[in-house]
């Protein structure tokens, strides 16, 4: 708590305490991270595809298309970053399965997202899901966007089918993202929830509130078991002229186990990855 608070302290005066979060060893992109129970084993960072990512398209799937967005993905594979996150609503299943042309589908893990609220629109786009990425399993599969406190009541027959998808070893893990304060509280309470994707970055950038509010909720959710995964990490952009301090500040949070940034392009990838080592350490 001091050292929130000092942090707190000198941000405002627009420095980053770099001695503060400072890493014993260096952390990198390609890290592994075994998620919580489930023994799926994922990269520190995953490849976001969804920048800007709205009816059924993204900032990847319109400037690097198919075959550009799995060259970007085969690159992050290359260098042992095999984490890639997709969801239904950025339209970027088809350009996963030219990538999976080219990798083994056992070496990559696969999370995507769904706007089903019922047992039968779940069942509908499980099926679709696998086979518009040309894959017989999900490894994981979150709620999207959840936005109500009461996203359980309003979501208990898709969770319950997935819930027996899990069983019957069509999806791995599954979990929810959250886009309001009270929707992250509910998660954290959740039992069904095993992993979510919640949005933090170091000056609560487009965040669910303030850090002072996220924070202890997403250290509440790793206290029981759940799995945090980061999102928004440099603010979706906002906080481009501070990523090594960004990137810093998210590897420094203990109660985070993974996050997904959505780089433009091979060249942006492999600098974010580049900087990661050394920004870590940063005193």
């Amino acid at each position: 708590m001091r050292n929130s608070l000092a942090a707190a302290s000198l941000m405002a005066f627009g420095r980053f305490p770099n001695h503060l979060y400072a890493a014993p060893v260096k952390r990198y992109a390609s890290d592994r991270v075994t998620l919580g129970n489930s023994g799926i084993t994922v990269s520190r960072m995953a490849m976001g595809t969804g920048t800007n990512g709205f009816n059924k398209r993204s900032y990847q799937t319109d400037n690097l298309g198919i075959h550009g967005l799995a060259d970007w993905l085969e690159a992050a594979y290359d260098e042992d970053v095999i984490f890639w996150d997709s969801a239904d609503q950025y339209g970027t299943h088809p350009h996963l399965r030219e990538a999976l042309k080219r990798v083994p589908r056992e070496k990559v893990v696969i999370l995507t997202k769904t706007h089903a609220r019922t047992e039968a629109q779940m069942k509908a786009d499980l099926d679709r899901f696998r086979q518009e990425l040309g894959t017989d399993y999900l490894d994981i599969v979150l709620l999207h966007n959840m936005q109500s406190s009461n996203w359980p009541e309003e979501r208990r027959g898709a969770m319950d089918t997935l819930s027996q998808a899990k069983e019957d070893g069509i999806v791995r893990m599954h979990g929810v993202s959250c886009h309001r304060l009270g929707a992250l509280k509910t998660a954290a309470k959740t039992d069904w929830v095993e992993i979510d994707l919640a949005r933090i970055n170091l000056k609560g950038a487009i965040m669910d509130g303030s850090l002072g509010e996220v924070v202890p909720v997403l250290k509440e959710m790793k206290e029981n078991g759940k799995v945090v995964m980061g999102m928004k990490i440099i603010g979706a952009g906002q906080l481009s002229h501070m990523v090594d301090d960004c990137l810093q500040f998210a590897l420094a949070q203990e109660y985070i186990d993974c996050f997904t940034i959505g780089t433009h392009d091979i060249d942006q990838f492999k600098d974010l990855v580049g900087r990661m080592p050394a920004a870590s350490m940063r005193a």
